[in-house]
């Protein structure tokens, strides 16, 4: 048997990202999210979504841009900080000893200790009820190069440690169990899997 629950936003896990925002050092803010997303490979946009009295509403609304940074264990002190801290009272980057960078495409800073920045430019703004959806195509991103392998230029995002948020808690991700396709891929025949053993031997 089933058991009914009340409708509600039970699509976990999700992405814990700090968002940054502000066209001045003065008023860089950064905004904890977990509504967020990827809506659109080509072009490539994304959206986060964002309650109309969080302080950095107003800015984005105002700008036209934010940044989406993706956290890593060593983040979540500041992702759950700067989730239940208000912009208006505090510098954050500051408070959690973040460093902010200009951003290359859009009026709005990096945090450089993320190993992605996501750089975007608003597109559209649906008002949905308790928040509002800030439709934005990406327009640069910008990764940390130690997690880029010098011998084959693969961007290993994996060793990043990153940070996702589930019904009201932080987790780290865990273990690999395929890649995109595995489930499809013909299986090596016995005797390929055999030499391959032997080979290991040797």
């Amino acid at each position: 048997m089933r058991e009914d629950f009340k409708p509600g936003t039970l699509v976990y896990p999700l992405p814990a990202v700090l968002v940054s925002c502000g066209a001045t050092p003065e008023e860089y803010n950064l905004l904890t999210v977990a509504w967020t997303g990827t809506i659109c490979s080509d072009p490539a946009m994304c959206y986060i979504s964002v309650r109309k009295e969080r302080h950095s509403h107003a800015i984005i609304s105002r700008t036209g841009a934010f940044v989406i940074n993706l956290t890593t264990r060593a983040l979540a002190r500041a992702t759950d900080w700067c989730g239940v801290r208000s912009g208006r009272d505090y510098d954050k980057f500051k408070e959690m000893g973040l460093t902010a960078t200009e951003a290359k495409h859009v009026e709005a800073p990096l945090i450089e200790e993320s190993p992605v920045n996501i750089e975007c430019r608003v597109k559209q703004v649906l008002e949905l009820g308790s928040h509002d959806m800030f439709i934005a195509e990406v327009v640069g991103i910008e990764v940390d190069p130690q997690y880029i392998d010098p011998q084959t230029g693969r961007f290993a995002l994996e060793k990043a440690d990153l940070l996702a948020y589930s019904h009201g808690e932080y987790y780290t991700l865990g273990e690999r169990l395929g890649t995109f396709g595995w489930s499809v891929r013909k299986r090596p025949s016995v005797a390929r899997r055999k030499a391959a053993q032997k080979n290991k031997k040797r």
